[in-house]
């Protein structure tokens, strides 16, 4: 791929935004590219266990990219583009995988909403986030309109939205945005930590919890209940669960194959 890295080891999928140059900005190649891969891990969960997004060079990602086409090329339609960004965001979220944002530096714009579309942030504690789409005269985008009131509730997120101030990131721990704040040389050992674990763990059973957490602000209790019977009954019925009994007779560790 031009402008990701993707790198596989012991079922934990990294996957790098790679333009350092201009602190990973996200350029129409790169929303591709990142609906391509989303796409790929979604289809082989047992390959593929858990998923960490990062950035390189020291920073997440500072944003969309101001691109432009060369020479005579026509650039795309504003609603094209911005249905590239969503397709990346949406697979991204999606994906049943559990997936785990490593945040150094700076998140800003689609940047911090890529790390919010994700199921657990870590950030370093010099990284900083914005949401910084009203400086720029422009509505938020990248999903922050749905996560960010689910994430910290709606009057805090208009905060975010309205000043789009930069936060650091003791305050975007304080505000809910993200899980932890490590030292920035303790961040990769820290998520790849959470990252193994997470890879060892039940696949069928972590796919359906998080698609149930997913859904449930728009759900009644009597809908979720019903959802937590069925996801039940898929468990209860699969290898995992069953050789999980049977380490626990056992004084063993499960193995968790996806089965």
């Amino acid at each position: 791929m031009e402008t990701l890295h993707v790198e596989r080891a012991g079922g934990i999928v990294t996957v790098t935004l790679n333009k350092p140059n201009k602190k990973n900005a996200v350029d129409p190649t790169m929303w591709t590219e990142m609906a391509r891969i989303w796409d790929d891990i979604a289809r082989n969960p047992r390959r593929d266990r858990a998923v960490v997004v990062t950035g390189a060079g020291g920073d997440f990602c500072s944003g969309a990219d101001l691109w432009l086409p060369p020479g005579d090329e026509d650039p795309p339609h504003q609603l094209t583009a911005m249905r590239n960004v969503s397709a990346a965001i949406q697979g991204l979220h999606d994906l049943p995988q559990p997936t785990i944002a490593k945040v150094p530096g700076v998140a800003a714009g689609a940047g911090c909403s890529l790390a919010l579309a994700c199921d657990l942030v870590v950030a370093g504690d010099r990284a900083r986030f914005s949401e910084i789409f009203a400086k720029r005269g422009l509505a938020l985008d990248g999903g922050s309109s749905w996560f960010l009131p689910r994430m910290i509730g709606l009057h805090k997120a208009k905060e975010l939205a309205f000043f789009a101030d930069i936060v650091s990131a003791a305050e975007a721990a304080e505000f809910g945005l993200v899980n932890r704040v490590v030292p920035d040389d303790e961040l990769d050992a820290f998520v790849a930590g959470w990252a193994e674990r997470l890879a060892a763990g039940p696949p069928i059973a972590l796919g359906l919890t998080k698609k149930m957490l997913n859904s449930s602000m728009s759900l009644t209790l009597q809908q979720a209940l019903e959802d937590e019977g069925r996801a039940q009954s898929v468990t209860l019925s699969s290898r995992d669960t069953a050789d999980a009994f049977a380490a626990f007779t056992e004084k063993r560790q499960p193995r968790f194959e996806g089965r």
